[in-house]
Formats: C-alpha cells, sequence, structure tokens
C-alpha cells in the first residue's frame, strides 16, 4: 500500500473509531433528536454541495424507495438507538458491541438465503464473537441497564442489514449523493422532534466540541476521506479498518473520559475482533471485507 493510503487509512481508523466517545459527551448536553439532527443536517450541508457538482445527483431520487429505507435503517433509526443507549453505557462498551456488527451480517445472510459454506473457521469465529457479546452484555442484563444494550444490538443488527439494501437495490447509485441525500432525509426526519427538544440555553463548550466534531470530522470528512481510501486501495481493502475502529474506541473512552478497562472489556475485545475477523475470512483463509459497507460506517 503507498505512502498516501496508508495516511488515509490510519485517518479512517480514528475518524470512525471516535464517534462513540463525541456521542457520550454529547448526550449529557442536547437530547437525542438534537444531535442527531445537529450530525446529519450539517453532513448534508457539507456534502452536498460536493455531490451535486457535475450533475451526480441526477437519477438518485429515482431510486427513492430503497434510498428511504437504507436512511431509516442506516441512520435514522440506529442513529437514535446508539445516542440513546450511550445515555447509560460507556463509549468503549458502545463500540464494542457494535464491532459485532460483521457477525451479525454472517447470520443474516446465512437466513436469507447465502449459499456460501461456512467452513470450521467461521463457524469458530461465530462462536468468538457471539462469546464476547456475552461477555460484555451480561453484566449489564444482570443487574445494569439491558434496554441499553439492547439498542445497540439492534444498531448492529441494522448496521448489517442497511449493506443488503445498498448492494440489491442501490448499486447502481454512486456513493457521494447516496450519502448526501440520506444524510439530508435523516435531517428532515429529524427537525421536528429536535426543534420540540432544542435546549433552552447555549450547551457547554465541550457539548458543542463533540457535536462540531461528529458533523465534521465523523460524518462529513469521514466520507471524503473514506471514498479517496477507496480510490488509492480498492474497496476491499478499504474495509480493513473496521477491525480497527473498536480499539480507537476503547482507547478513547479510557484515556479521554477515564472509562474503566477492565478484564470482561479486554476479553470481550479480543473474543469479538478476532471472531469478526474469522466469521468473515474468506474461503482461502484471508481476512474477508467486513460486512459493513462506506454507508454503513456513519456508525458510529
Amino acid at each position: 500500500m503507498s505512502r498516501r493510503g496508508w495516511i488515509l487509512f490510519v485517518l479512517m481508523s480514528v475518524i470512525w473509531g471516535i464517534p462513540y466517545l463525541m456521542i457520550k459527551v454529547a448526550v449529557d448536553g442536547v437530547s437525542v433528536p438534537v444531535l442527531v439532527f445537529a450530525r446529519t443536517a450539517v453532513g448534508a450541508a457539507v456534502l452536498l454541495p460536493l455531490a451535486l457538482r457535475g450533475g451526480r445527483m441526477r437519477g438518485v431520487l429515482r431510486h427513492w424507495r430503497p434510498l428511504a429505507a437504507f436512511a431509516a435503517i442506516e441512520i435514522i433509526v440506529p442513529w437514535w438507538l446508539l445516542s440513546d443507549a450511550e445515555r447509560h453505557l460507556s463509549s468503549s462498551m458502545a463500540g464494542l458491541l457494535i464491532a459485532a456488527s460483521p457477525i451479525v451480517a454472517v447470520l443474516l445472510g446465512r437466513l436469507t438465503g447465502d449459499t456460501e459454506r461456512l467452513g470450521a473457521v467461521r463457524w469458530a469465529g461465530l462462536a468468538a464473537g457471539l462469546a464476547g457479546v456475552a461477555v460484555l452484555a451480561a453484566p449489564e442484563l444482570r443487574g445494569g441497564d439491558p434496554w441499553a444494550i439492547a439498542e445497540v444490538l439492534l444498531t448492529a443488527v441494522c448496521y448489517a442489514i442497511a449493506p443488503l439494501i445498498a448492494a440489491r437495490r442501490l448499486k447502481d447509485v454512486p456513493a457521494l449523493p447516496m450519502t448526501a441525500a440520506c444524510l439530508g432525509l435523516a435531517a428532515l426526519v429529524y427537525a421536528p422532534p429536535a426543534a420540540m427538544t432544542w435546549p433552552d440555553a447555549l450547551p457547554d463548550g465541550r457539548v458543542l466540541a463533540a457535536l462540531a466534531g461528529l458533523a465534521l470530522v465523523c460524518t462529513a470528512l469521514a466520507f471524503i476521506v473514506f471514498f479517496a481510501l477507496i480510490r488509492e486501495v480498492g474497496a476491499s481493502r478499504a474495509l480493513v479498518f473496521t477491525y480497527v475502529n473498536p480499539a480507537v474506541a476503547v482507547a478513547a473512552g479510557v484515556v479521554v473520559l477515564g472509562e474503566p478497562l477492565t478484564a470482561p472489556i479486554l476479553a470481550s475485545f479480543a473474543l469479538i475482533l478476532g471472531g469478526s475477523v474469522l466469521a468473515t475470512a474468506s474461503r482461502e483463509g484471508g481476512a474477508g471485507t467486513s460486512a459493513r459497507s462506506a454507508e454503513e460506517q456513519l456508525t458510529g
């Protein structure tokens, strides 16, 4: 990989590893609708002018039904669930649970008619990943906030379903216009609840910085860098950074927010990440592409 490719790879690993930290900070100062509206509206405002260049938005609206479904399952529903969950869970726990998305995608593939045979290695990966989720979620299910855990796991399911819509119904729609249109639609959906829950006073600087970071860095800049990374190294190699994001999420939560780094977190980290790599391995034994597409990585 070229030097430019490595730089873009490192940028993506960090940019899409820190949204969980920023969400955790932002939900302390604004409502969930305001958070999601700010992120989608600013992201759309930055990306739409780029998408409009050269008439690239032409034809996008012809696919409005699958586009609306994709926006709902990729952004509108999961961003609410994840943000609401982080009012009760640590950012590092949320980031690790979301890392189970590739495992969920493999399971969904089996349920929806995927004929590719799962060998012993991939089955072992599924088992390891699910065990990691169990290790991480068990304490919350016993005496914590089980609904928050359910919200994050539902987010992971959404992130596993959305690429199926993109691959089957939106494969002819360019990624940048599709992303801009989805963010714009999400902003319109969240505008009324955001207006109704708008803060009476200006949030403090920490919250405003988190909102700006989510919108400008983790959404708008992230997609610009991601598309550049795809052009530089190809789609399959570009998606390898999704295995690095959870490590960044955990490190950011521990270093910046002082979240605990416990033995269960370390064990679940190893199980989920190792399981994801094995479960998405190709038949030849190499690491396969993550189930998450460019659009899915709006996650955070």
